[in-house]
């Protein structure tokens, strides 16, 4: 097992992963907001944003897909030994992880059903900088407008569409984090 593995973890678990929860519950609680969450430093090509969120959200119980260069062997034995996520292919994952033209054909991950809606799939998008149209983002958790660079508006247009189905996105950018969970509209 190589060291680059075994390091980049929180230093200290029980704390580092209660703040960096609390960073992506507020970003889900408002989208479009930025948030910084620290604490990981996961093997490239993610950031450390992206391996914090992994390191809070992901466990034995948690499938995840690597998609493009995000499924390389330093980030699988990272991830299987700081997290024990099983990976997966797009189909059968809770969490998929990459960039976002990686991450395409949205159609390919779970939106969930009628009778269970919860059973869609987060897509964390690593991107290495914020780029993209600002899109205007409306509703809960939006007192009036909010403003996030999106990489394509029709797709997340498109989703919002599908709710109560349909995708939730964590966009993650060096330690920054943002979301923008299914019920917000975009324009």
């Amino acid at each position: 097992m190589q060291t680059d593995t075994l390091s980049g973890g929180f230093a200290a678990p029980a704390t580092d992963a209660a703040h960096a929860f609390r960073a992506v519950m507020e970003a889900m609680a408002r989208p479009g907001s930025r948030q910084t969450i620290t604490g990981a430093q996961p093997p490239a090509p993610i950031s450390p944003a992206a391996g914090a969120v992994l390191l809070t959200l992901c466990d034995t119980d948690t499938p995840l897909y690597l998609a493009g260069d995000a499924d390389c062997d330093a980030l699988r034995g990272w991830i299987a030994f700081h997290t024990g996520a099983p990976l997966v292919g797009p189909e059968d994952c809770t969490f998929a992880l990459g960039t976002w033209d990686a991450l395409l054909p949205l159609s390919a991950y779970p939106l969930g059903t009628s009778e269970y809606p919860d059973r869609s799939a987060t897509l964390i998008v690593d991107h290495p900088q914020w780029t993209g149209p600002d899109a205007t983002l409306r509703g809960p958790g939006i007192r009036d407008t909010a403003q996030l660079p999106l990489p394509d508006l029709s797709a997340f247009q498109t989703n919002a569409a599908q709710f109560p189905l349909g995708l939730d996105f964590i966009f993650t950018c060096g330690d920054q984090i943002a979301a923008l969970p299914r019920s917000t509209r975009v324009s």
